[in-house]
C-alpha cells in the first residue's frame, strides 16, 4: 500500500473542493496494485473524491460516476498506472464483481459501493467511508450536491 499513513483516520471536509484536494494528495501517492473501497450514501462525495484521485494520478478524464457502465478505465497521461473506477451499486454479489476481470495488479482500482464485495480481491486495501449530513425522508435531490461538510474516515485493511 503506497499511501502515507498520515492520511489514516477521521476528518471533516468542509467543501467539495477540499474533497477533491484530499483526493489529489492521495492520488499522487498511489501505485499499481492499490485498491480503494469507497462507502457512503448518495451525495457523500465518492465520485468527487475519485475525481481528485484521478487528477493526482495524472489520468485522462473526465471522471464521472460509472453507475451505468459499471467500470471505466482512465489511462495515464504521465506514464503511471491507469485508474479503474468501478461502481458496484448495481452488482448483486462478489462473484459479479469478480466477473469484471479487473486488472488489479497493473492499475489503481477504486470501487464505489464495494464494501462487503470487494475485500476478497486483494490482500490489502484502503477502506474509505464518506458521510454527509442526512436530511429527512423528503430531502431534495439538489441537496445531495450541496457544499456541506462531509466526514471521511480512511483505514488500511488487510495485510500491511
Amino acid at each position: 500500500m503506497s499511501v502515507d499513513p498520515a492520511f489514516l483516520g477521521r476528518r471533516e471536509i468542509a467543501t467539495s473542493d477540499e474533497m477533491e484536494h484530499l483526493g489529489r494528495r492521495i492520488g499522487a501517492q498511489l501505485a499499481a496494485g492499490d485498491l480503494l473501497i469507497l462507502t457512503g450514501p448518495l451525495g457523500a462525495g465518492k465520485t468527487t473524491f475519485t475525481r481528485g484521485l484521478a487528477e493526482g494520478l495524472g489520468v485522462r478524464g473526465p471522471v464521472q460516476s460509472p453507475t451505468f457502465v459499471i467500470a471505466r478505465t482512465h489511462p495515464s497521461l504521465v506514464g503511471r498506472a491507469p485508474l479503474v473506477h468501478v461502481d458496484a451499486y448495481r452488482l448483486g454479489s462478489a462473484a459479479e464483481l469478480d466477473d469484471l476481470d479487473l486488472d488489479l495488479d497493473r492499475s489503481v482500482v477504486v470501487i464505489e459501493w464495494g464494501r462487503g464485495m470487494a475485500e476478497e480481491l486483494a490482500d490489502s486495501w484502503w477502506d474509505i467511508e464518506l458521510e454527509r449530513p442526512v436530511g429527512g425522508d423528503d430531502i431534495d435531490a439538489s441537496e445531495l450536491d450541496a457544499d456541506a461538510p462531509r466526514i471521511i474516515t480512511i483505514r488500511q485493511e488487510g495485510a500491511s
